[in-house]
């Protein structure tokens, strides 16, 4: 029997080694591209992460190899660290993969447009505080 106390560990275990491999795989990425103005470490973690959320999901759902608590270490935990765009690029895809195409418009539109909209306003709201 899985308890809170459990699944909080799992999932903080595993955002504490996601938010490591971000960090070093990030680094690594702008050692072997120096200069660039891109943020390219970003997007390759992004990018890496959606493929292996896909990965996972598929082992999941279609294979049924990971238990309860490995889909919380693994999705939320490690996933979750390494990046969010994962989770974002998944939810998107299941509402796609459901049919749901106006809802799957509707959440890149508001998290892209919002998203960007709450930093700027949040770097705004310092200049003044």
């Amino acid at each position: 029997m899985r308890t809170v106390i459990l699944d909080l560990i799992y999932v903080g275990l595993g955002g504490f080694v996601g938010s490591i491999g971000r960090y070093l795989a990030s680094g690594a990425v702008h050692q072997i591209f120096p200069g660039t103005f891109f943020p390219i470490g970003t997007a390759v973690v992004n990018i890496i992460g959606c493929f292996l959320i896909g990965i996972l999901t598929g082992l999941a759902e279609l294979r049924n190899l990971l238990s309860p608590e490995m889909r919380m270490f693994l999705l939320i935990g490690l996933l979750g660290g390494f990046t969010t765009f994962s989770t974002f690029g998944h939810e998107t895809a299941a509402l796609m993969r459901d049919g749901q195409f106006l809802h799957a418009v509707g959440n890149v539109l508001i998290q892209v447009i919002i998203g960007l909209s709450g930093v700027w306003l949040g770097y705004s709201v310092t200049r003044y505080v």
